[in-house]
């Protein structure tokens, strides 16, 4: 049986297009979308019903035994930070360090180091209140503030483990978690500069003063400084470390072997989970439960998105969809521009950064040999590429984009000018840093 490339393409269409409809028009969960667009994929091609559901089967069975742990343990990770009050610890210190006259920079780099293990929204959402009364303090407009803030929080949230979208991504296209976290954190920050630098020019056309009482959760006994940010550097030192070591051709180092257990991704974040529990002395069982509870449970919702992600690449590549592009285009001369403007295209039209990279390294994933980005260094910056590309563009059908706009009191025309503008530069500016990347590294 063969089938044509127009078969093939139609069917890939029709599986995005209900992907979108699915979760946008009709608010359908994304792992229900996902699967259902597994089996019109599949049958679109003449995949045996049977094949269909081993490769769903497969393909979710492997997305888990990679991710499951790291996922869970990283949320976990963020909701015991934001409880214990170390995230505005963390804010409050960098504040002191760059003065309330460059409160908007002290925000952006507040959310850069507070979203590496938290989520956007809920970081967000945990310092909304501190960016209100800073605001007000200061007399600069919310608008900057907040637009500052988000975009510090998004940056690292679209680009690096263990978030879920490049946690995916990398477990999909193979990629190692610290040689990502390493390189990932500075192409992050120049995205980050160019949301900043955005919010600064244009808020400053759209005067917003922020408006009622601060909101802060009070604490008994706030942790350290010290204790506020182990939890966040030490897990990514860790992976950094064996990463590092991982170029070393030497393996009989004690050194070396005992960086190598420290450093797996889900120890590294048991570590950092273990770390949390020192800045607050006066646990309860019931606290300790619910908060556990808490990062289980939401880790679950999270999970069955990237599992269904996983079915659904590993269905595209049951079609040897890989093969028919490469036949019938010359996606050499696209290399990472390709991964970019999927990610883009989904991401813009869907909504959501998570749904859009999954969807898009499944899709990737069998190009790889024809854009040209087989290496090591090639798949890293691919991963990198559907980054910036899940940057864009943050709009009305954005959960975050909502988020921003609750605790901030902003109106959608100020977000849409100021926000959803800033994530255009932030994709931009992240490809363009790739791009030079890839000069050097390809």
């Amino acid at each position: 049986m063969t089938i044509s490339f127009i078969q093939v393409l139609l069917s890939l269409l029709a599986g995005i297009v209900v992907i979108i409809l699915l979760t946008t028009k009709y608010r359908v969960h994304a792992f229900f979308a996902l699967l259902i667009a597994c089996f019109l994929v599949g049958l679109g091609v003449q995949l045996p019903f049977a094949t269909i559901l081993t490769s769903i089967r497969q393909g979710f069975g492997h997305i888990m035994q990679s991710l499951g742990l790291i996922i869970v343990l990283g949320t976990t990770l963020g909701v015991l930070l934001e409880h214990t009050g170390c995230t505005r610890v963390m804010a409050g210190f960098i504040l002191k360090k760059t003065g309330e006259k460059k409160a908007p920079l002290a925000m952006s780099l507040t959310g850069f180091i507070v979203g590496l293990p938290i989520f956007c929204d809920s970081g967000y959402i945990v310092l909304s209140g501190l960016n209100q009364s800073l605001a007000k303090r200061t007399g600069i407009s919310v608008v900057i503030m907040a637009v500052s803030l988000a975009t510090g929080l998004y940056a690292v949230h679209c680009l690096l483990p263990p978030h879920p979208g490049a946690a995916a991504a990398a477990s999909t296209i193979g990629i190692d978690f610290g040689k990502l976290i390493t390189i990932g954190i500075a192409v992050a920050i120049p995205g980050m500069i160019a949301g900043h630098l955005w919010a600064r020019y244009a808020g400053k056309k759209v005067p917003h003063v922020a408006a009622g009482e601060e909101d802060i959760i009070k604490h008994t006994v706030a942790p350290s400084v010290l204790m506020a940010f182990l939890p966040v550097i030490v897990p990514i030192l860790l992976i950094a470390i064996n990463s590092f070591f991982a170029f070393e051709k030497n393996t009989g180092s004690s050194v070396q072997k005992f960086f190598s257990i420290l450093g797996e991704p889900v120890i590294a974040l048991s570590v950092g989970v273990l770390l949390v529990f020192l800045t607050v002395r006066n646990w309860t069982k019931q606290t300790v439960s619910k908060l556990l509870q808490e990062g289980a449970e939401k880790a679950g919702g999270i999970l069955v998105i990237i599992g269904a992600g996983g079915a659904f690449g590993a269905v595209l590549a049951a079609t040897k969809i890989g093969e028919h592009f490469s036949e019938a285009l010359n996606l050499q001369s696209m290399g990472i521009f390709f991964p970019f403007l999927l990610t883009f295209i989904l991401k813009t039209a869907q909504g959501s950064s998570t749904v859009a990279i999954i969807t898009a390294a499944s899709i990737v994933l069998p190009l790889l040999p024809a854009l040209g980005l087989t290496s090591e260094m090639g798949r890293l910056l691919c991963v990198l590429s559907m980054g910036a590309g899940s940057m864009m563009i943050s709009h009305a059908n954005d959960a975050y984009f909502w988020v921003i706009t609750k605790f901030s009191g902003l109106e959608m025309k100020s977000m849409l000018k100021v926000y959803s503008v800033a994530t255009i530069w932030m994709g931009l500016v992240t490809l363009l840093v790739v791009y030079i990347l890839s000069l050097f590294l390809l």
